[in-house]
């Protein structure tokens, strides 16, 4: 029976059917505080618990999931490239606002960490926040964090990010459809995408443009931080 509930099939059924849990709550409630992604990770944590499966057995047996992760993330493209018309001539603008975002995260990463004393693999681990997930793992391995923790980390800022993320944005009235995308896919990552994608077309497009553009920056600006340091 063990060998059946820790089975691969059994592991991708627990996720996906959470995840199918949570949308359903999320559509019929219509609360930004019950988003799929959330609610899906609260009830696979339940029920690995009460099953009594360890993390490295889960993270076998949705290994597939992961690998997904990356063809998910290139699939936005399609959406960039119906938006793209109103894209021309930003293209400057759109760099500028992607490394210095980039550089923000980092360098608060850094200089809170010192600040309140926090050892260098944490802060390692924590330098990729906002990175997607594909990118983050790797990275902090190499800069010597801990990819578990910053799986975790990149998880809670998306989450966080998609669910006040807009009500910033309102709050300090932004309301140019690129600017909202682009700090909500820089700063939160696939999941602030899924929430850019539902304010609109160009916001979720130009989401998953910033996607790409912050890992990339924030993959070199981590190295070229951590060797200048």
């Amino acid at each position: 029976m063990n060998n059946i509930i820790q089975s691969t099939p059994a592991m991708l059924l627990l996720v996906i059917g959470s995840y199918y849990i949570g949308t359903l709550l999320y559509r019929r409630l219509h609360s930004a505080w019950l988003h799929p992604v959330a609610v899906g990770m609260l009830l696979t944590l339940v029920a690995l618990l009460l099953l009594g499966i360890d993390y490295p057995t889960f993270q076998a047996g949705t290994a597939f999931l992961d690998f997904l992760l990356g063809p998910t993330v290139v699939a936005l493209g399609y959406l960039l490239y119906e938006q793209i018309e109103h894209l021309r001539g930003r293209e400057i603008t759109i760099f500028i606002a992607t490394i210095t975002g980039a550089f923000i995260g980092i360098a608060s990463v850094i200089l809170l960490g010192h600040l309140f004393g926090l050892d260098a693999k944490l802060i390692a681990s924590l330098q990729p926040k906002s990175a997607t997930m594909p990118i983050a793992l790797p990275l902090s391995e190499q800069l010597g964090g801990l990819p578990a923790i910053t799986a975790i980390v990149v998880f809670l800022t998306g989450i966080i990010g998609s669910l006040i993320g807009p009500w910033v944005l309102d709050k300090c009235g932004i309301t140019n459809p690129i600017a909202r995308g682009l700090a909500l896919g820089s700063a939160s990552h696939g999941i602030g995408t899924s929430r850019a994608i539902e304010l609109g077309a160009l916001e979720g497009a130009v989401s998953g443009l910033a996607i790409g553009l912050t890992g990339i920056a924030i993959s070199l600006l981590s190295v070229l931080t951590n060797w200048v340091l």
